[in-house]
C-alpha cells in the first residue's frame, strides 16, 4: 500500500496519475497547503523540503520518497513490471528520462515563475511576467515539435507524459497561450480522454481556478502567503 501526501497542483497530478494507470492500490491524505500543513513536523519528517506531492511505501519498510520526478521513477521500479510507463531497455528508458527531466527542470520552474508573477506577486513587473511567460511558451515549442513526430514525447506513452500534462493544462492560469501549437494540442486531448488521467486530476480533489477578480485575489493572497513560507 502507498500512502500519496498531496495536493491539487501540477506536481501532485504526476503521482495520481500514474499511481491510478499502473492500478497501484493507495491511501490519500490531503495536504492544506494554506493551512502550513507541509511545514509541521511530522510531514517534514517525510519530506524534508515541505512540499508536496510526497509518498510512503508500507509495505517496503514504510519508505518514504519526495520530489515528483523521484516518485515516478521509484513507482516504475517497483512496480511497473512490464515497463509500460518506463521501459526496461536501455535506450528508451532513456529517453523518458531525458523528456522527464526536460518538464523538471524547465517547464515546471518557468511555468511556475510565470504563476507567480503573473497571478501572486503584488507588484506588476511586466518585464519579468514576458521573460517566464516567453521562456515557457519557448518550451511548448520544443513538445510541440516533439510531438510532431511521436504520438507521445518518448514515442510510446509514458511518465514523461504525466509528468508535463498536469502543467500544460492549467496553461491559461499562467498567462500561456497554446494557439499555433496543433501537436501538441493533440497531445493534451488525448491524454485528458484517459480515464487513469482523468481520475488522477480529481485527486484529492478536483480543482477549479476562478475568473472573478475578487475571488481571484483572495486565492492570490493565499498563494502568496504559501510561496514565502
Amino acid at each position: 500500500m502507498i500512502d500519496l501526501y498531496t495536493a491539487s497542483t501540477p506536481n501532485g497530478w504526476k503521482v495520481s496519475i500514474a499511481l491510478e494507470e499502473l492500478g497501484i492500490p493507495y491511501r490519500v491524505t490531503a495536504i492544506d497547503l494554506a493551512k502550513n500543513v507541509q511545514k509541521e513536523p511530522w510531514f517534514l519528517a517525510i519530506n524534508p523540503n515541505g512540499r508536496v506531492p510526497a509518498i510512503v511505501d508500507r509495505a517496503n519498510g514504510d519508505f518514504a520518497v519526495f520530489e515528483s520526478g523521484a516518485i515516478l521513477l521509484y513507482l516504475c521500479d517497483q512496480f511497473d513490471t512490464r515497463g509500460r510507463l518506463l521501459p526496461r531497455e536501455a535506450k528508451a528508458r532513456s529517453r523518458v528520462e531525458q523528456w522527464l527531466m526536460f518538464q523538471m527542470s524547465g517547464v515546471g520552474p518557468m511555468q511556475g515563475q510565470a504563476n507567480v508573477f503573473h497571478r501572486y506577486f503584488p507588484e506588476r513587473l511586466p518585464s519579468v511576467i514576458a521573460r517566464y511567460q516567453n521562456e515557457t511558451r519557448r518550451l511548448y515549442g520544443v513538445l510541440d515539435a516533439q510531438l510532431a513526430r511521436t504520438p507521445y514525447l518518448a514515442g510510446d506513452y509514458s511518465i514523461a507524459d504525466i509528468a508535463s500534462y498536469g502543467w500544460l493544462s492549467i496553461h491559461a492560469w499562467a498567462g500561456i497561450s497554446l494557439d499555433g501549437l496543433p501537436h501538441l494540442q493533440r497531445w493534451m486531448s488525448d491524454l485528458g480522454a484517459r480515464p487513469a488521467v482523468q481520475r488522477g486530476v480529481a485527486v484529492p480533489q478536483p480543482l477549479v481556478l476562478p475568473k472573478d477578480d475578487r475571488v481571484t485575489e483572495e486565492l492570490a493572497a493565499t498563494a502568496r502567503s504559501i510561496i514565502q513560507r
